[in-house]
């Protein structure tokens, strides 16, 4: 599966949906108040939406972008919706970018 740069870039392109995709490469640091382990399952939007200090629908269409984009993955548990990088993506990404500037 090949990465489109330029969904990428626009999902990039807004500072908290970027502070969001970094919080999610720390997730211990950034979540700790997460009581599933966040390296397996993800990182709960409801946590995420905390941090952010938005509301759950606004937080959801950023990581519905970063989604779109490849850059994170999704998981239901129940009634819970839990998100984390796609590094494999991201890695991705950052080869198609460098080749390209």
């Amino acid at each position: 599966m090949s990465i489109d740069i330029s969904e990428a870039l626009k999902a990039l392109d807004n500072p908290t949906r970027l502070a969001i995709l970094g919080w999610l490469k720390e997730p211990r640091t950034h979540f700790p108040e997460q009581e599933r382990n966040p390296d397996e399952v993800g990182v709960c939007v409801s946590i995420i939406q905390a941090r952010a200090n938005l509301s759950q629908s606004t937080v959801s269409l950023y990581l519905s972008a970063l989604q779109r984009a490849q850059l994170v993955t999704s998981q239901r548990i129940g009634p819970w919706t839990y998100y984390k990088r796609d590094e494999k993506n991201i890695e991705a990404f950052q080869v198609a970018l460098r080749a390209l500037i």
